[in-house]
């Protein structure tokens, strides 16, 4: 909902809890004047009419207060946007209208032929926020730098900053620090979202998993970003983001072309950090993951069991055996395609192995349909192997720095898709491949970073760090739109491109590489502070984990780990007991019976992953579902007791496993002890209100 006051010069955004107001001053000042708990418009006109506080030469009345700081004039901070004409650079502008529509507010200014637009959007409690750049009047524009936005927290004292970080087979890892003077810069120069962080950050004072105010922002960008949160002089903070690392020149705007940012989103909560994380997830359900009422299958993903040594009646085999246990999707990994019998040829060559599968895809496809479950492949449309059909046609396509070595990781080079000729290629060979076999599935991957992002012969090369995303964005926008029925999953070598960007064109994402059980614990419980666990994919491997760590854990701890999210299985099933296989069988039925509560219900974080228990719940109706895992138990120590969340006190609560009756907010206990006896092991309780 959008308020506006009678001068048309301040506005109120607001959703069921929270507000969000800025003002515009007589001098054309954009000033941001409150972002928490919800209030009146008279509240926000009240707040419009205080003064800005005096300065001395050397200071600037703006900074800290300004809804969009640009670069140029009596300002210091970083600029959230930053433009070059042949004429100056810099920004003056001047306000030309408001619109407001819905729940959506936009703001119109100009500078000299040069249109800006802020748009403002409430989804829920959620704040939208980006902005179009318009070339009217100028031969080029250059943009050095243009941010989604600038974020202003309220007047207060130790703030706290948490952030997700990690690396390969390590990502989403949760870290929290007093927030001190000066800038704290995270981001990617990588070009893609990367797995060193998340573009998320959030800040409290105080807060708890369950109680106090928080505040957090996240980007919709898959490519090179960056989030800058600032503590400035007078302990007033800042944050500001967008894509691109840094600022030198991200787009050439010719006449009549514009730009349109990334989204950044926002939220006040005063629900801790877990009521923080529901309104994301109730955001990304509603607004951001597609069909996401639509529970997502088990799947059996063929990599781990196969690497690339895969033939059609092999993986029929292992289908076979899927099918058996109760898997819904049967996914063909790495080595279907091209000469790919490794990771050294065949990339960019999306046509079936002649000696493999001699006859496409479809009969396998056929046989996978035929045992009652849908049919997926993995592609890495983005690269190319130098020892591939298309590099040896179009070397040219590549990335690459003229005059300098190719450089090459994981025996790969990055196609340049701000080339329309390669957008088309890439588009001809998958429309074609999704068309001449029935696939219901893409597992899209991307396995290294840009490292010579160049474009000999382009006059504004840098340009295709962000033309890359922009035509990925198209390219699988136009697959969707021409497959209805096939869904998609992005992976980066696991958690590499995870963000509102690629989540808003993909039904799941790939979480890790690291399939270890515990180890995926933390890397579950850090992406959860954002993303939901109905796209959070997780497979159940075969131990000891040979892959990574060689740690032993039973086919119990990995699947109630895996549950967590959606459910895959990745072990090599051919060479499972049947005691295991019927095991195996179990745990898929009760994931079926818990998939809606575990896909669309709120989670709650009982105890983080801190070495010894460690629980989550969710919650559906009248409905509960409570994951619990014991890492290491020494002897005579009880196993604790949790407090169950999100449940209505006055009623009533019957524990499935153990037939225990209690009231909903109670210490859950006789159930953990029950069902966890020692170390790594792990128990599933349903709770059903009586």
């Amino acid at each position: 909902m959008v308020d506006i006051a009678e001068d048309g010069r301040t506005w109120l955004l607001s959703g069921p809890t929270s507000s969000y107001a800025l003002h515009l001053t007589e001098a054309d000042e954009l000033l941001h004047l409150h972002w928490g708990p919800r209030i009146a418009l008279a509240d926000a006109e009240a707040l419009a009419v205080s003064p800005l506080p005096g300065y001395w030469p050397f200071e600037s009345p703006l900074d800290g207060r300004e809804e969009y700081p640009v670069e140029g004039g009596p300002r210091f901070v970083r600029p959230a946007l930053s433009v070059r004409t042949v004429e100056r650079r810099g920004t003056e502008w001047a306000f030309q209208a408001y619109e407001a529509e819905g729940d959506e507010l936009r703001l119109r200014f100009e500078d000299d032929g040069l249109a800006i637009t802020l748009h403002y959007r409430t989804r829920g409690d959620v704040v939208e926020r980006w902005v179009t750049l318009g070339n009217g009047g100028h031969a080029l524009v250059e943009l050095l730098r243009a941010d989604a936005a600038t974020w202003t927290l309220p007047d207060r004292e130790g703030w706290r900053l948490s952030q997700l970080h990690g690396r390969w087979a390590a990502e989403s890892r949760l870290t929290t620090a007093p927030l001190t003077y000066g800038e704290k810069v995270i981001g990617s120069r990588r070009g893609h979202t990367g797995h060193q962080h998340l573009p998320w950050v959030a800040l409290d004072t105080d807060a708890t998993e369950e109680r106090g105010e928080v505040y957090g922002c996240a980007l919709g960008w898959s490519g090179s970003w960056r989030i800058a949160v600032a503590q400035l002089p007078d302990a007033r903070v800042q944050i500001t983001g967008g894509a691109g690392y840094d600022d030198s020149g991200l787009l050439l705007l010719q006449p009549g072309e514009s730009y349109t940012t990334p989204v950044f989103a926002g939220l006040w909560s005063d629900g801790g950090f877990g009521g923080a994380s529901r309104v994301w997830h109730a955001y990304q359900r509603a607004y951001v993951i597609p069909d996401a009422e639509q529970d997502r299958p088990v799947l059996f993903n063929s990599w781990e069991a196969t690497n690339f040594h895969i033939s059609e009646e092999q993986q029929a085999a292992l289908a076979r055996r899927a099918a058996e246990i109760g898997v819904e999707l049967f996914v063909v990994d790495d080595g279907w395609f091209g000469a790919r019998t490794s990771d050294r040829a065949g990339l960019g060559d999306w046509t079936p192995n002649p000696d493999r599968f001699p006859h496409g895809l479809k009969p396998l496809a056929d046989r996978v349909h035929g045992l009652g479950m849908r049919f997926g492949i993995w592609v890495e449309p983005e690269m190319v192997n130098p020892d591939s059909d298309l590099y040896r046609a179009h070397p040219d396509w590549v990335q690459y720095q003229s005059g300098r070595k190719r450089t090459e990781l994981r025996n790969q080079l990055v196609l340049n898709l701000a080339r329309e000729d390669v957008r088309e290629y890439l588009w001809g060979q998958l429309d074609a491949l999704l068309s001449n076999a029935p696939i219901d599935y893409v597992k899209w991957d991307f396995n290294r970073c840009f490292t010579d992002a160049g474009w000999p012969g382009e006059p504004y090369p840098q340009r295709l760090w962000a033309d890359h995303v922009r035509a990925l964005y198209t390219l699988l926008d136009r697959l969707r739109a021409a497959h209805p029925g096939v869904a998609f999953e992005s992976c980066s070598g696991g958690g590499g491109r995870i963000d509102l960007g690629m989540m808003s064109r993909t039904d799941q994402v790939w979480t890790s590489d690291n399939t270890d059980p515990l180890d995926r614990l933390a890397i579950q419980h850090g992406f959860t502070q954002i993303h939901p666990a109905r796209v959070m994919a997780a497979w159940v491997t075969d131990s000891p984990n040979t892959q990574l760590n060689g740690r032993v854990s039973s086919l119990r701890f990995r699947f109630v780990s895996a549950m967590a999210g959606v459910l895959g299985v990745g072990g090599d099933l051919t060479e499972w007991s049947e005691e295991e296989l019927a095991e195996a069988r179990r745990w898929v039925e009760l994931y079926k019976e818990i998939r809606p509560v575990v896909q669309r219900g709120e989670l709650y974080r009982l105890r983080p992953p801190a070495g010894g228990l460690s629980a989550v719940q969710y919650v559906l109706a009248d409905e509960a579902v409570v994951l619990a895992w014991l890492q290491a138990q020494s002897y005579g120590e009880p196993v604790p007791a949790v407090r169950l969340r999100g449940l209505d006190p006055t009623a009533s609560y019957e524990c499935r496993e153990t037939g225990e009756v209690f009231r909903g907010a109670v210490l859950l206990h006789h159930g953990l002890r029950t069902g966890l006896k020692g170390d790594l092991d792990a128990t599933v309780l349903r709770l059903c209100r009586i």
